[in-house]
């Protein structure tokens, strides 16, 4: 059974920080690209950052500089640093786990991200 369980989310102040991690099971975790998403009340789900099978990592353009994605194969854990976070910020975080070879997609619950003062 494939799990994706994320953590660290919370109310920060404007400016603050907060780390968010996902913890996987049930899947070979280096063979998939594993990302974040974020999804604001009433809008759409969208990407916030990506790190591929070979490290690369790619984010949207409000949180680079701010945000740093990051994963380790060898705990099955993928991780992103929150810097600097703005009321903008705020949503339900979910983590990605998606393969093209292996046709799969996974999501996990997601967790709340809250900035406001």
């Amino acid at each position: 059974q494939v799990q994706l369980v994320e953590s660290g989310g919370g109310l920060v102040q404007p400016g603050g920080s907060l780390t968010l991690s996902c913890a996987a099971s049930g899947i070979t975790f280096s063979a998939y690209d594993m990302a974040w998403y974020r999804q604001a009340p009433g809008k759409l789900r969208d990407l916030v950052a990506v790190v591929k099978t070979n490290g690369y990592t790619n984010y949207v353009d409000s949180a680079k500089g701010r945000f740093t994605i990051s994963r380790d194969n060898t705990k099955n854990t993928l991780t992103l640093l929150m810097s600097d976070l703005k009321p903008e910020d705020t949503a339900q975080y979910y983590c990605n786990a998606a393969s093209n070879v292996l046709r799969r997609n996974y999501w996990g619950q997601g967790t709340q991200v809250t900035v406001s003062s």
